[in-house]
């Protein structure tokens, strides 16, 4: 009864949202640091991947979606066949990813770039950028 109680208290509707859009339960982490261990990009990330499911525990939404550690991501999968709690925590970035863009919390406003710059960026990231406006 007290463990339901303690996550009633902290499934805030951040939480639940995550949950909903990834399918994972974030409150099944227990901060093994696994995931962060075997992130390729992780040197890049302001936020290691356990941090970004610590924060979402805590419901600390800005700060989340305010980090460019979802961004970061590859994709890569590491993080989920690491994981001893088998949390998919590329789904849960993923996730992140979509909030952002459904809250028009723009990293890149394509507009903005020179002819130049246009050239150098991947054009992955121009067709994300302009995804929210597809849905």
């Amino acid at each position: 009864m007290r463990v339901l109680l303690a996550r009633q208290r902290v499934h805030a509707d951040f939480v639940t949202r995550i949950e909903a859009l990834s399918g994972q339960d974030i409150l099944a982490c227990y901060q093994c640091g696994k995931c962060s261990a075997g992130c390729p990009a992780v040197w890049q990330m302001d936020l290691l991947p356990s941090q970004v499911i610590r924060y979402i525990q805590l419901g600390l939404e800005d700060e989340v979606l305010r980090s460019e550690a979802c961004w970061i991501c590859a994709s890569c999968l590491a993080c989920n066949a690491r994981c001893p709690k088998g949390i998919r925590i590329a789904e849960v970035m993923e996730a992140l990813r979509q909030i952002a863009l459904r809250q028009n919390c723009d990293r890149l406003v394509v507009a903005q770039l020179s002819d130049a710059e246009r050239e150098d960026v991947p054009p992955i990231a121009l067709i994300s950028s302009l995804r929210k406006y597809t849905a």
